[in-house]
């Protein structure tokens, strides 16, 4: 249950500083709505709610929290929450979110999540749970399914709700059409190399570290390798919708928080969900 060789290094740098850097930048956004979060009006959305049931009295991690909005709503419902995030700068963020919205007994922990179990003392939680735009910042996705199925407790789940691997294949800049551009399925480099300075919220451009480093990774892979960490397969879905406009031409959903394909939206999913649950 390591991480990635040192030669991904590097990249885990560049994405950490990248983050740091935006950090700020979300926490004040419009997008991120942080005035609709303190005052209980920014939710988790109905997919994340319906599915995974109710959380009360539940020990939940959420990997890669950012800064820790997410986590904080699943306290909100009950649950005795952990985040853990490869950027500093989130951790302190969300400690600072969690006092600011008077959310005690929360606990945030800087780590790189494929160091979760060691970071974490080999604690385990009654749900792990991972939230969208996550897996494609990781490399390996074989060694993040040992650290989360190393974090689950016996009878405990895994939950994640992420974009599809198809979604991330498509060029965003095709005007209109679908059009595969990035590879479906992990390679061993980056996918995707990014150098735009504005992150995908309004607010400034990113000046000190404007590069970050992205992977895909097929759907099949990602059941493949929970599957081979030891969990079991509840259920997978794959959905219509995506919570931001991943795509310039996207319109809004029926749900005003989701946008969908103007036209043909059987013609490919762009999110997806899945549970996986821990043997007692």
């Amino acid at each position: 249950m390591t991480r990635p060789g040192p030669e991904y290094d590097r990249y885990f740098e560049g994405n950490r500083a990248n983050w740091d850097e935006r950090v700020p930048i979300h926490v004040a956004s419009q997008g991120y709505d942080l005035p609709g979060f303190l005052a209980g009006t920014k939710h988790l959305t109905r997919i994340e709610r319906e599915e995974m049931g109710d959380v009360r009295g539940k020990r939940l991690l959420h990997l890669q929290c950012h800064f820790g909005m997410d986590t904080l709503n699943w306290a909100r419902l009950g649950a005795t929450v952990t985040g853990l995030d490869l950027s500093g700068a989130a951790i302190e963020a969300a400690r600072d979110l969690a006092a600011r919205a008077g959310i005690k007994g929360s606990r945030f922990v800087e780590a790189n999540v494929y160091d979760a179990p060691q970071a974490l003392g080999g604690e385990t939680f009654d749900v792990v749970y991972t939230g969208i735009g996550a897996l494609n910042w990781l490399p390996d996705i074989r060694a993040w399914a040992r650290s989360v199925a190393a974090c689950v407790a016996p009878g405990g789940v895994f939950y994640i709700v992420e974009c599809h691997p198809m979604l991330w294949s498509l060029d965003d800049k095709s005007a209109g059409a679908l059009v595969v551009k990035y590879p479906y399925f992990e390679t061993v480099e980056p996918g995707f190399v990014a150098d735009d300075a504005q992150t995908y919220t309004d607010g400034p451009l990113l000046i000190e570290a404007p590069v970050s480093y992205e992977w895909n990774h097929g759907l099949g892979e990602t059941i493949d390798a929970l599957l081979q960490a030891g969990l079991h397969l509840d259920f997978v879905h794959e959905h219509r919708e995506v919570p931001w406009q991943a795509l310039p031409w996207m319109v809004p959903g029926d749900d005003p928080r989701t946008y969908v394909l103007p036209e043909g939206r059987d013609r490919v999913p762009l999110t997806y969900s899945l549970r996986a649950s821990k043997p007692a």
